[in-house]
């Protein structure tokens, strides 16, 4: 059985500087793939760019905003996702605590309708800043793979998840975990082998030698099948604070001839994505 690896950028349409690097490593060839923010305001100028490279972006569905950018505002307005001016809470806890699953799956489909009005017909969806899992507050995790069954789309939920979370999930969240896999399997919809991405601040790596060691090993590591690598790649006038430190090393390293040559050497198939 073959490895093999969808490289994802995630972010496009964030800002104007994170999507320009995204477009720009798509022409390069050094990602496969990238997910898009339909409630960003040049979410369509974004996904034109991309879609002239012959990319159709996943469903990003975003239901928080982001710290340090203007908020943005959902497509559907449900009064349990937004703040009383109307925006997106940038706090993903606030969201965890007070969002209404008949809200966050009308949000989800106001994002998918909005793509399929455009011709951009996603194969797959994924949860912006996890909110979707539950990694900040109640998990909507069931009621969304119900909706990639009945729209016919592939979840971004690792089969196994150990290569994420860096170790065993205790047993609340394992138990959780396997419900929610034999969910996928059941209703059929698609889900990677297993996923990775970088969770650690500039600080915690120390520089950039760090992270590309990291992603080596976790290249090294990929199990059988197909997983996905997905990561933050942005310019440093994009993104402020430590984030960004972390987000211009992430487009470093995609262009970095040792990451390359360590996939050439693992022998790792790159594939746009994991199901078909």
């Amino acid at each position: 059985m073959t490895r093999r690896l969808v490289i994802t950028a995630d972010d496009l349409g964030r800002e104007p500087g994170t999507t320009d690097v995204i477009v720009a490593l798509l022409a390069e060839g050094h990602v496969t793939a990238t997910t898009l923010i339909c409630v960003s305001p040049i979410a369509e100028q974004a996904a034109s760019r991309v879609s002239a490279l012959g990319v159709v972006p996943r469903l990003h569905v975003t239901l928080t905003s982001e710290r340090g950018i203007p908020r943005w505002r959902p497509l559907d307005a449900a009064t349990s996702l937004v703040d009383p001016d109307g925006t997106l809470t940038d706090d993903p806890f606030t969201l965890g605590a007070r969002g209404e699953s008949r809200h966050v799956m009308r949000e989800a489909d106001a994002q998918l309708r909005w793509m399929r009005d455009r011709d951009l017909g996603p194969e797959a969806a994924d949860s912006h800043a996890g909110i979707l899992y539950g990694l900040h507050g109640r998990s909507w995790l069931a009621e969304t793979l119900e909706w990639c069954a009945r729209h016919d789309l592939a979840f971004r939920l690792p089969r196994d998840p150990v290569p994420y979370a860096g170790g065993p999930l205790p047993p609340p969240l394992a138990a959780a975990h396997e419900r929610a896999v034999a969910l996928a399997d059941a209703l059929g919809v698609p889900i990677p082998q297993t996923i990775a991405t970088n969770r650690r601040t500039a600080q915690d790596l120390g520089g950039y030698e760090r992270l590309r060691d990291d992603y080596l090993r976790r290249l090294a590591a990929l199990p059988e099948g197909t997983s996905e690598l997905f990561l933050h790649p942005s310019r440093d006038d994009a993104v402020t604070g430590p984030d960004g430190v972390v987000r211009t090393w992430e487009t470093r390293l995609l262009r970095d001839p040792a990451w390359h040559k360590a996939l050439e050497s693992e022998d790792v198939e790159l594939v746009a994505g994991w199901w078909g």
